[in-house]
């Protein structure tokens, strides 16, 4: 017997919870310049409960080849990486008009 998804009840080949989720999500991405001109993105509106943000960060930076981290709800990232980023999570399954870039 196939397992049920407790949110949706469908069973779990057909579970549509994690594409809704994703496709209610307000997603900025922005850049800062931090102390000594060093430039900063910053990704937020990610929802934690739906999203691991570690492990998205992870990919992030192996995907970008920089530094960052995540915390506070946000995602860090060294360096101006707007573009990929947002060419990465609509690779994710992301809404393109959902993410917004600063």
């Amino acid at each position: 017997m196939a397992d049920i998804c407790s949110i949706c009840g469908l069973p779990k080949d057909l579970c549509v919870c994690g594409e809704i989720g994703k496709e209610q999500q307000r997603i900025r991405i922005r850049c800062e310049t931090r102390k000594w001109r060093r430039s900063s993105t910053i990704i937020a509106g990610l929802d934690n409960k739906d999203t691991d943000l570690a492990s998205l960060a992870q990919k992030l930076k192996n995907f970008c080849a920089c530094g960052g981290t995540a915390k506070d709800g946000q995602i860090l990232l060294q360096g101006d990486h707007r573009e990929k980023i947002r060419q990465f999570l609509i690779g994710l399954g992301y809404p393109e008009e959902n993410i917004e870039l600063q």
